[in-house]
């Protein structure tokens, strides 16, 4: 600033008379004065943004109003409640006979007693915390919050690497969604009274499994509400899934096989999404020939997160309309 002075001194500027120079001086200070005070302000707001953000995440919500936070942009101009909330444990399962993970993924810090379930069930060499696909929390308490969908939950738990059913003795991930999950859910006040999720989410093997899930369901004469699948392990030759050493013969893996089984599992709600680069997607075609799913969507896209991800938003919608009324 001071070179900018002189510089307009010597363009003329200094025949100016003592008096107004003394008059622009006084503003130049008042002038770094306000810049002062203003960056102490803002210093002060992106402090409070941090401290809001940490009490935030400890308690579910921020404290300062949505006026502020908008001004310090951690907040859009929709209303938002509070924030999304996974929970882990770690709980024993006589079913499978070992200790695994239980993940919760909620709408919030505090969800309504008897909150609606839905499983999500891991790919293969997943776990429970890797189930979901990315943007599964950040979405669904977003909807929730918005009053986009009803609330609503996520649960999933480790069923290891054999396609969702026993092929060992003494592990048995089928017979713990069917028998154990309803009891923990149950006990941690989720899902109303029974335990029962309202619905079963599945990615990759996890989709097969989820329609493995639902048809053992309707077996039972307690069909969820819905079935979301993306990218399901939906494999139409022997050959190919015998690679995969998880069934014992052909006769074991097609009394298993969901494609040879749509007519047990088309009176459920169904979803499904897959990208047209997936090894499965031949297999997801001849499925949605046959079933006619409610919602069928195929794009661009390879086998993974990185397609999964995109139709997070339209996964989420979909349950949202087969959540069941809790009042």
């Amino acid at each position: 600033m001071n070179e900018e002075n002189g510089d307009a001194e010597r363009a003329g500027g200094g025949d100016q008379p003592q008096p107004a120079k003394a008059v622009a001086e006084a503003a130049v200070q008042g002038a770094r004065r306000w810049l002062s005070r203003r960056s102490v302000l803002i210093a002060g707001a992106s402090g409070l943004a941090v401290t809001g953000l940490a009490v935030g995440t400890a308690t579910g919500k921020l404290p300062f109003s949505q006026a502020l936070q908008r001004a310090l942009g951690v907040a859009s101009s929709n209303p938002t409640t509070q924030l999304g909330s996974t929970r882990v444990e770690r709980v024993y399962s006589a079913a499978r006979g070992r200790m695994v993970d239980l993940v919760f993924i909620l709408p919030s810090k505090t969800p309504p007693k008897g909150l609606p379930m839905s499983l999500v069930l891991h790919g293969l060499h997943g776990n429970a915390r890797s189930a979901a696909p990315t943007g599964t929390l950040k979405q669904l308490a977003s909807d929730v919050a918005r009053k986009a969908v009803p609330s609503f939950g996520f649960v999933a738990v480790d069923g290891g690497d054999n396609y969702w059913h026993q092929v060992h003795p003494g592990d048995d991930p089928m017979a713990m969604l069917l028998e154990e999950v309803p009891q923990w859910l149950r006990a941690r006040g989720f899902a109303g009274p029974t335990g029962l999720p309202f619905a079963c989410t599945g990615v990759s093997m996890g989709g097969f499994g989820a329609l493995v899930y639902t048809r053992r369901r309707v077996e039972r004469r307690q069909p969820p509400s819905a079935v979301a699948t993306l990218a399901p392990a939906l494999i139409t030759s022997w050959p190919e899934m015998a690679k995969r050493h998880i069934f014992r013969d052909i006769q074991d893996w097609t009394a298993l096989d969901p494609l040879r089984h749509i007519d047990e599992t088309k009176s459920v709600p169904n979803g499904i999404w897959c990208g047209t680069e997936d090894p499965f997607i031949t297999g997801v075609r001849r499925y949605i020939d046959a079933a006619h799913p409610a919602v069928a969507h195929t794009a661009h896209g390879k086998h993974g997160d990185p397609f999964n991800r995109t139709v997070v938003p339209s996964l989420i919608s979909f349950l949202g309309k087969h959540v069941p009324r809790t009042d």
